[in-house]
């Protein structure tokens, strides 16, 4: 799932999470809480592209290469991914890292950041908006586009003056019954909407696996706010400086590998400012 939809599902509990951390163990303590016989990963086990319980997600191949270089096996805790996740699954010490959260929010402790990922415009290879890059283009005028309801997008969009034959579709829905990213991908595809714009951990690996019609193009040149790029760490429980201390070592020494998979699952990675696409293995 998008750093922004975790942030958004957990910023109603944030306080009552922070006031828990500040009365619990203390920080000389709270390392001894890490597993020492596997590496403890809280995961949504439906979140596909990034987790999914057959293990095909590309942060559960991110835990694979970081329990190796570990020398532990990889144990999964299972919750969907809302309201009380980390409440329920990092914070009651069932599990010692989520492998993708927002770089900043206050709800666990971030490793530093492994990747740096933007929102993204979907649209055909081979329709009338193949060369748009920039939501400033004119030849989006009039064009019908999908966009997730309340996401940052959707700011850009107003300002462009796109808003008028937006499609929208729904934040936060029950994932058993609905996926609203999918049919965003399928409307596209089937020229229900002329393009669409999603977050692009999740359009990336989606288009590439099952849109060969589709093109995926990420957001780097809008400039003015509020900012389309994200940057995503791990996260830990809040006072174990010394288990995040040693996945930031992990990191720093196997970025190379972390971007291979990435790449290699369809994530498209940019700069730390968000402005420039990094390409992987070139």
């Amino acid at each position: 799932m998008p750093a922004w939809v975790r942030n958004s599902v957990t910023t109603l509990i944030g306080a009552v999470a922070l006031l828990l951390a500040q009365v619990g163990p203390g920080a000389a303590q709270t390392s001894d809480l890490v597993s020492k016989t596997s590496f403890r990963v809280c995961a949504d086990p439906a979140n596909y592209p990034m987790s999914t319980k057959e293990e095909t997600g590309y942060e559960n191949k991110l835990a694979d290469l970081i329990a190796s270089k570990l020398e532990l096996p990889v144990s999964y805790e299972w919750y969907p991914m809302a309201t009380g996740f980390v409440r329920n699954t990092l914070k009651a010490n069932k599990c010692d890292v989520i492998m993708g959260y927002a770089q900043g929010h206050e709800l666990v402790l971030n490793t530093n950041h492994y990747m740096t990922s933007v929102f993204a415009l979907v649209m055909p290879k081979n329709g009338p908006l193949a060369a748009v890059d920039t939501m400033g283009d004119p030849a989006l005028q009039g064009k019908r586009i999908g966009i997730i309801a309340g996401s940052p997008p959707a700011d850009h969009m107003a300002r462009n003056r796109l808003l008028a034959r937006a499609k929208p579709y729904d934040l936060v829905v029950d994932r058993r019954y609905e996926n609203p990213v999918e049919t965003m991908l399928n409307d596209v595809n089937a020229g229900d909407t002329d393009a669409a714009i999603l977050w692009g951990p999740l359009a990336g690996p989606l288009v590439k696996e099952n849109y060969p019609d589709l093109m995926v193009v990420p957001l780097v040149k809008e400039t003015l706010p509020p900012r389309l790029f994200f940057r995503i760490t791990m996260g830990v429980r809040q006072g174990e400086k010394v288990w995040e201390r040693k996945l930031n070592s992990l990191i720093r020494r196997h970025q190379d590998e972390i971007n291979a998979i990435l790449s290699d699952a369809g994530v498209p990675l940019v700069n730390d400012m968000g402005n420039a696409v990094i390409e992987v293995g070139q």
